[in-house]
C-alpha cells in the first residue's frame, strides 16, 4: 500500500518516549502524526485532511486529554473521529467519564503491541463501516427527496392541465418566486423551499368542475364563489404535515390569492398578516398570468404587464415585494425568454 494511501493515526502525547513505543508499532502499518499538547490535537484534527483515528493521552499539561475529547466531541468537523484514550493504569478508574466524553475505547501503559494493533483496527474498521453507511443514508435520502419533489411537481401539473395549461406555468412562476424571495431578502434555503413548494399552488384546481374551470368567458358571481374555493381544497388536498415543504406548499395554496389590501381570498388578509411565501408567489403567479394566454384573454405584452404589477402595489400586492420583483425583473424575463425558446 502506498503511503498516502494509508490510514491517519495521530498520537497525542507529552512524553517523547510514548510517542516512540507508539510510532514504532503503528509506522508499518499506518501513517503516523504526532503532537506533545492539546491545543496542537485540535489544530490537526480540524485540518483539512484531519486523522482518521486520534490515540490520546489523558494526563498532559495545559489541556488534558479529557477537555481535548470534549472539544473533538462538540465540534462537527471532528466528532466523527474515533478517540481512544492511552492512560497509566492509577487512571483507570475515569474510564467513565472518556467513554462519557465520547472516547470509543482505552489502552492501558505501558502498552502492549498486540492490543493496540488490535484495537486500532477494529475501530478503523468500525469507522470505514459507518462513513459507507452513512453516505448510504445520504444517498437514499437524497433520493427520496428528488422522488418527493417529482410527485409535487407533477401533481402541480396536472391541475395545469386541466385548464389548458401546458405545464410551463408551474415552472416559471416557481422560478419567479424563488428570484422574488432572494431579492427580497430570503437565504438561499428559505428560497430553493419555496421554489420545490410554489408547483403545488394551484393544485385545488383539481376539485373545480370543468364548466367552471375552462370557461371561456368571464365567470359569473356563484361561478366565481366556486372558482375562489380551490385556495381551501388545494390546502386539503396538501394536508397537515411535519415535512417542512408540504408544511409551506400548504401554506402557499391557501393564501396565493390574499391581497394586500385585505380584499383577496379566502380568509381577506391583511398587509403582513399574509405570510411571506403567500405574497411572493401571488406576485409571481400574476405576473406569469398575465403574460400568458389563457381561454379567456390573450397575453398582456410584458411592459404593459410590469405596469400593471407597479399600479397595483400597495393594493393588491406587498410594496416591498414590488420593488425586490423590479430588482429581480433581468432574470425574470430572461428566464420567460428560456422557456418561450424551448
Amino acid at each position: 500500500m502506498d503511503q498516502v494511501e494509508k490510514q491517519v493515526i495521530l498520537v497525542v502525547d507529552d512524553v517523547p518516549a510514548n510517542i516512540d513505543v507508539l510510532s514504532e508499532i503503528l509506522r508499518p502499518t499506518y501513517q503516523v502524526k504526532v503532537v506533545t499538547n492539546g491545543v496542537m490535537a485540535l489544530k490537526v484534527a480540524m485540518a483539512p485532511q484531519p486523522p482518521d483515528l486520534i490515540l490520546l493521552d489523558i494526563m498532559m499539561p495545559g489541556m488534558d486529554g479529557y477537555e481535548v475529547c470534549r472539544q473533538l466531541k462538540s465540534n462537527a468537523s471532528t466528532r466523527h473521529i474515533p478517540v481512544i484514550f492511552v492512560s497509566a493504569m492509577d487512571e483507570v478508574n475515569d474510564e467513565t467519564k472518556g467513554f462519557e466524553l465520547g472516547a470509543v475505547d482505552y489502552i492501558t501503559k505501558p502498552v502492549s503491541p498486540s492490543i493496540v494493533k488490535a484495537r486500532v483496527k477494529t475501530h478503523l474498521a468500525l469507522f470505514d463501516q459507518n462513513r459507507v453507511l452513512e453516505k448510504k443514508v445520504k444517498e437514499r435520502t437524497a433520493e427520496i427527496h428528488e422522488t418527493r419533489l417529482q410527485i409535487i411537481h407533477c401533481l402541480g401539473a396536472a391541475s395545469e392541465y386541466r385548464d389548458e395549461e401546458t405545464g410551463t406555468h408551474i415552472s416559471r412562476m416557481s422560478q419567479y418566486s424563488r428570484l422574488i424571495a432572494l431579492y427580497a431578502g430570503m437565504d438561499l434555503e428559505e428560497a430553493e423551499l419555496l421554489l420545490q413548494a410554489a408547483p403545488m399552488h394551484d393544485v385545488g384546481k383539481i376539485g373545480i368542475p370543468d364548466r367552471i374551470l375552462l370557461k371561456p368567458g368571464k365567470l359569473d358571481k356563484d361561478e366565481w364563489e366556486i372558482m375562489k374555493t380551490h385556495t381551501i381544497i388545494g390546502a386539503k388536498i396538501i394536508g397537515k404535515h411535519s415535512s417542512d415543504i408540504l408544511t409551506l406548499a400548504r401554506q402557499v395554496a391557501l393564501t396565493h390569492h390574499e391581497k394586500w389590501d385585505g380584499t383577496g381570498y379566502p380568509n381577506g388578509l391583511v398587509g403582513e398578516d399574509i405570510p411571506l411565501p403567500g405574497r411572493i408567489v401571488m406576485l409571481a403567479d400574476v405576473f406569469d398570468a398575465l403574460t400568458s394566454d389563457r381561454p379567456y384573454k390573450k397575453a398582456w405584452s410584458e411592459v404593459d404587464a410590469i405596469q400593471e404589477i407597479k399600479n397595483s402595489s400597495g393594493h393588491h400586492f406587498d410594496p416591498q415585494l414590488v420593488l425586490a420583483f423590479m430588482k429581480a425583473l433581468p432574470e425574470i424575463l430572461a428566464i420567460k425568454k428560456k422557456f418561450e425558446e424551448n
